[in-house]
């Protein structure tokens, strides 16, 4: 029989269709002085091999104290998590190693992406102010490429309301 563990797991499609639709990832990095230091991220996946595979990034100012954070130790620890009843509950935590992307074209296009999953629907006249805006962006900011080492996925729907 299984355990209730591997009954909440999400399958690989699962895995894939969550993070697709999620909209905040909460990132966890390690402070100087031992305290998790905890940040909300909009994030995008984008494509990390041949086999189709892809890799949630995002982008945050060059500045922050989470990237002086990774600079110092690239792990962090990310949730997305979404429902209101503990019935509802469902949610990924990745432990990564993250890639510091410091070009202004590779940090450009990331912006881009994140501009492109948030704010649907750009066209004409202000989608060209929004690339110029993203342009002006990027040249502070940093693209954080994550990548995962280990994974825990929850869907308490799958237990029929038994706990």
């Amino acid at each position: 029989m299984a355990s209730k563990r591997d009954l909440i797991k999400f399958t690989p499609e699962e895995f894939e269709a969550f993070l697709a639709q999620g909209r905040t990832v909460v990132c966890a990095t390690n402070g100087k002085d031992g305290w998790p230091h905890l940040m909300p991220l909009w994030y995008v996946l984008r494509p990390s091999g041949p086999d189709g595979a892809t890799e949630l990034w995002a982008w945050t100012f060059a500045k922050s104290q989470k990237v002086r954070n990774l600079e110092r130790d690239p792990r962090a620890t990310l949730q997305i998590e979404e429902g209101e009843e503990y019935q509802e509950l469902r949610g990924v935590m990745l432990e990564t190693e993250v890639v510091l992307h410091r070009d202004t074209d590779d940090v450009l296009g990331v912006g881009l992406d994140v501009f492109g999953k948030y704010t649907p629907g750009l066209d004409g006249d202000l989608a060209d102010e929004v690339v110029a805006m993203v342009r002006a962006q990027a040249e502070k900011r940093v693209a954080l490429q994550f990548t995962e080492r280990r994974r825990t996925s929850w869907d308490h729907r799958k237990l029929g309301g038994t706990y």
